[in-house]
Parts: structure tokens; C-alpha cells; sequence
């Protein structure tokens, strides 16, 4: 990813806080005054939002930072890093989440609702279904790894908003309050599967899991009629920062220069037919024809 990329990434980020910051506090606010747990709880989802941006900027500042002497390969990974650690602190809101709610169950407390509650919960869910449209269109853009994977969490807040809506419509129609708890448990369940999704992509990376289908690369480089065969295929990395390398098996008597060539014309085309960051090696072997 390019500087001005790192740049525009943090100026989405600094946005999508202030957005969810003051969803967070609407919520809590609200949720607290009407007694309604469901509501609270989805106020310290979106809090968490808040949070996931404050790192997502601290992490990106760092992962823009250029090459040097002890990071050849640059800082990227912070980034990756960082979404770890959100993931940490979704765990931490869930735990509180689940410990407040389980209260709840012996000690039922019906929600005091009102109109402007319900009014204050879809104005919200207006905002996050713009923030999560806008991250994911932004980042897919810029191939930003953490605005993707931020974008899919705030996604997870849309359909948590929307069960408590439901919940809260529920109780002041006459259903027993203590789906309010209930709900409030399932708003965990869903940060807990946002943690788990941020956890499997975020080591995936990490520990150099394969990101191209090498059936891909055998298609493209088998296109070229100076490569009689193309094996060792070897990726890792993330969207924003792919890694590939391979051994290929050309005329031994080609030259060097026409050989140089023909690996920076493989490169160009795994960068146009896979994706444009992809940083590709190519090691050449000599092939001789079996008699």
C-alpha cells in the first residue's frame, strides 16, 4: 500500500471514530435511562468500534512507516497486529456483556420504553449501515486489510441493532422481559464470532498461510512460451501486501537479458491477473528435453 494510501486509510478511520463514538454513547445513555440491557449491551459494541478505530490508526501510523535496516520487508504487519489486538478487546466486551446479562436472569428488570428510545436505536442503525457501506467500499478500494475486516464488525452491529430493536418493540407489546437478557447474550454471541473472524484472518497472515490458488499462477505462467514448466510455488501475505515466489524451467542456452525480460513480464502479469501488489520472485532453472 502507498503512503497516500496509509494517509487516506487514517482519514477514514478518524471519520468511522467520531461516527461510532457517538452511536456508542447514544446507545449507552439511552439503554441505561430505559433499564434495557440489550440496548447497553449494543452501546459497548459500538464503544468498541470506537476503540478497534483508535488502534486501527495507531496501527496503520506504523505500518506506513518505509523500509529500514531492521524491517526490510517494511512495517506492514502491524497492521495486522492491530487487528489482533481489537480482537482482544471484543473478547473483553463480550465477557462483561455475558457476567451484566447473566444477572439479569434472576434479577428481571422490564425496560422503561419510549418512542424516542426506539426513535434514537434507527437513527443509529441508519449510521452504521453508512458506516459499515462506506468502510467496505473505501477499503476494498485502497486494499486496506484493517478497513475490510472493520467494515465486516460494524456489519456484525447492524444485525445485532436490529435484534434489539426487535426486542425492545417485543417487550412493549407484552412479551416478557426477560428476552431483554436473552437478546443481550445473543449481542455476545455475535462479538464473539466478530473476534473469532478477525482471529482467522489476522493468523492467516501471520504464520504465511497461502493466499494464491496455485493452479492460478501454473495458468498464467504456463502462457508463456519461453517457460517449459513452473514448480516450488510458494504465497503469503495479505490483499494489500502479497508475497510470491516460484521456480520456473526455461531454454538453458536463453540469455540473460532476454531471461530478465520474461520474469518481470510473469510479474506484470500476476500484478494485472491476480493483484497489483503482489511482490513476485522467480528463480530459473535450466530445462533440458529428455532423449
Amino acid at each position: 500500500m502507498e503512503n497516500n494510501s496509509y494517509k487516506k486509510v487514517k482519514q477514514v478511520l478518524w471519520v468511522i471514530l467520531f461516527a461510532n463514538f457517538g452511536v456508542a454513547m447514544l446507545k449507552i445513555i439511552i439503554g441505561s435511562t430505559i433499564k434495557s440491557a440489550s440496548m447497553t449491551a449494543d452501546g459497548f459494541h459500538s464503544l468498541s468500534d470506537g476503540a478497534s478505530n483508535i488502534v486501527g490508526i495507531i496501527g496503520i501510523s506504523i505500518a506506513s512507516r518505509p523500509k529500514d535496516k531492521d524491517h526490510p520487508y517494511g512495517h506492514k504487519k502491524f497492521e495486522i497486529m492491530a487487528s489482533m489486538f481489537i480482537g482482544c478487546m471484543l473478547i473483553v466486551i463480550a465477557g462483561k456483556i455475558i457476567f451484566t446479562s447473566s444477572s439479569r436472569f434472576t434479577n428481571v428488570v422490564k425496560p422503561s420504553i419510549t418512542v424516542e428510545s426506539l426513535i434514537v436505536l434507527i437513527v443509529t442503525l441508519i449510521i452504521n449501515i453508512f458506516v459499515c457501506t462506506y468502510e467496505n467500499r473505501v477499503g476494498k478500494k485502497l486494499n486496506s486489510y484493517i478497513l475490510v475486516s472493520d467494515s465486516m464488525h460494524t456489519k456484525s452491529d447492524i444485525f445485532v441493532s436490529i435484534g434489539v430493536l426487535f426486542t425492545l418493540v417485543g417487550v412493549k407489546l407484552g412479551l416478557p422481559s426477560i428476552i431483554d437478557p436473552i437478546a443481550s447474550l445473543v449481542v455476545s454471541g455475535f462479538i464473539i464470532y466478530s473476534a473469532y473472524e478477525i482471529f482467522k484472518s489476522s493468523t492467516g497472515v501471520l504464520v504465511d498461510k497461502s493466499i494464491v490458488d496455485e493452479d492460478e499462477i501454473i495458468e498464467i505462467v504456463s502462457s508463456f512460451k519461453d517457460v517449459k514448466g513452473v514448480h516450488k510455488i510458494r504465497s503469503r501475505g495479505s490483499e494489500s501486501d502479497m508475497y510470491v515466489d516460484m521456480h520456473i524451467l526455461i531454454d538453458p542456452y536463453i540469455s540473460i537479458e532476454k531471461s530478465h525480460v520474461l520474469t518481470h513480464e510473469i510479474e506484470d502479469m500476476i500484478q494485472t491477473k491476480i493483484n497489483e501488489s503482489s511482490q513476485v520472485i522467480v528463480h530459473l532453472e535450466p530445462f533440458y528435453e529428455e532423449k
